[in-house]
Order: C-alpha cells, then sequence, then structure tokens
C-alpha cells in the first residue's frame, strides 16, 4: 500500500500539467464552462487510478516476469551444452521465438492499436479490416522483436538494422497505396505503449544483462525501436497484398 501510495501521488503529480493546461484553455481562452463536468472529474480520477495501479504492476509484475524469463531462456540454451562450451547465435532460437510470441501477443493487446484500426476501419469503409490491421502490426512486431533480440545475442550495432529498415521503408513508401502510408506510419507508434513497451524492455534488459559480453545500457535498449519499425513494413506491406489481390479480381 505504501508503495501504490506513493506511485498514485508521483501520478497525480505528472497528470497536474495537462489537467492545468486543459482547464486553462476551457476558462481563460474559449471561456465557456466544461460540458459534463461531473463526468469529466469522474473520468480523470479513474484515469490517474488505473495510470496508478498500472504503474505499480509495471514494477511488482511485468518488469521482474520479462526479466526472469529472459534469465530462463538463457539457462535453457546453456543446458544444451558442455560445460564451458561457448554458445553460439543458433543456440538461443527458444530467446527469438520467445521474443516474437511475446511481441505478437502484446500487440493484439494494444488498446490504442484497437482503437486506431477501428477508427481506419470506419473511415476507409470497411477497406481495411479491424483484425487485418491488427494482425499485420502484430507481425511486424513479432518480427522485429525476433530480429532485436538475435541483434543482443550477437552485439551487432544497432544503427546498421535501424538505417536498413528506414531504407526500404522508404523504398516501400513509393510502391504502397497512398491511403495505406499515413496509417502504416502511425502504425509504428501506437503499437509501442502500455502492453508492449513493459514486457519488450524487460526482456531486452534481462537479455542483456544475462548475455556474457552484454551490457544493459548499450545493448539492452533498441528493441523499442524495432518494434516501432517493422510494423510500418508490414502494415504497408499488407496494403500493397490487399491491392494486389483486388487487381487480380
Amino acid at each position: 500500500m505504501i508503495s501504490f501510495f506513493s506511485i498514485l501521488l508521483e501520478t497525480i503529480r505528472d497528470i497536474l500539467p495537462i489537467v492545468a493546461i486543459i482547464f486553462g484553455f476551457q476558462f481563460f481562452v474559449i471561456q465557456r464552462p466544461i460540458p459534463h463536468l461531473k463526468n469529466v472529474l469522474l473520468g480523470l480520477l479513474c484515469v490517474i487510478l488505473g495510470l496508478a495501479l498500472f504503474l505499480l504492476g509495471l514494477k511488482q509484475a511485468l518488469f521482474p516476469l520479462g526479466e526472469i524469463m529472459a534469465q530462463q531462456l538463457i539457462d535453457l540454451a546453456l543446458s544444451s551444452k558442455e560445460i564451458g562450451e561457448i554458445l553460439h547465435w543458433t543456440d538461443y532460437k527458444w530467446v527469438y521465438i520467445f521474443g516474437a510470441a511475446i511481441g505478437f501477443a502484446t500487440t493484439l493487446a494494444e488498446p490504442s492499436l484497437l482503437a486506431v484500426a477501428i477508427k481506419a476501419n470506419q473511415v476507409s469503409g470497411g477497406t481495411i479490416t479491424i483484425w487485418g490491421l491488427r494482425i499485420a502490426v502484430a507481425i511486424g512486431v513479432a518480427l522485429g522483436i525476433a530480429l532485436g533480440t538475435f541483434r543482443i545475442v550477437t552485439g551487432t550495432p544497432l544503427h546498421y538494422y535501424i538505417i536498413t529498415g528506414y531504407m526500404i521503408v522508404i523504398i516501400q513508401t513509393f510502391y504502397a497505396p497512398r491511403m495505406s502510408i499515413p496509417l502504416a506510419y502511425d502504425s509504428g507508434g501506437v503499437t509501442t505503449s502500455t502492453v508492449t513497451v513493459p514486457l519488450v524492455a524487460a526482456l531486452g534488459l534481462g537479455l542483456a544483462g544475462t548475455i556474457p559480453g552484454r551490457t544493459p545500457l548499450i545493448d539492452g535498449f533498441g528493441l523499442i525501436a524495432f518494434a516501432s519499425l517493422f510494423p510500418i513494413m508490414s502494415v504497408m506491406g499488407y496494403a500493397q497484398l490487399n491491392h494486389w489481390l483486388r487487381m487480380r479480381t
């Protein structure tokens, strides 16, 4: 309870500037009362409590869980080798599989992605399906996290992957349907939200802290960049595939 109230006070402190700006503009610039003020205040209270509980959950469960899973996966790879034998990057196959699986599952659970998918479905008149977009983004995140864990295992520089990835995105941008391009770029942002980021960050830090020769500060971060980049490619690829199928029919 002490930990919860500490986080609750920090959450209130962080929310206050947002509340001050909104109410300040409403009263001093727009100069009109806030419609349904009771509902607004009740919703604000729910947001504060929800954020505090979420942050407490991150601290108590998700971050430790990601680190424990990373440690157990490394132990699984070590168990297949003789004592003193050096591990090869192919020995970490379960790390890659777990990274892809957790990236796919957490993306499907993202509320922000669901909101974007619903709006995209409404605006496109049903051309972009809700589940089609969510699965396309989830596949992109899964591939990105798997490649990101491979980068941590091998210790290769992050910028090689990011530069190459954005070069592919630029090329895709010239050939993808125009209506899909803004949505694809937004999809890279909405997927790295409340559910995905904590687990992905914990996984990266856990791997970097467990694999010999890696440092959490240099190698532990960067997985979220993969989770933001690859959905752009997968969504534009999904749109290109849809366009090609419609052209054939």
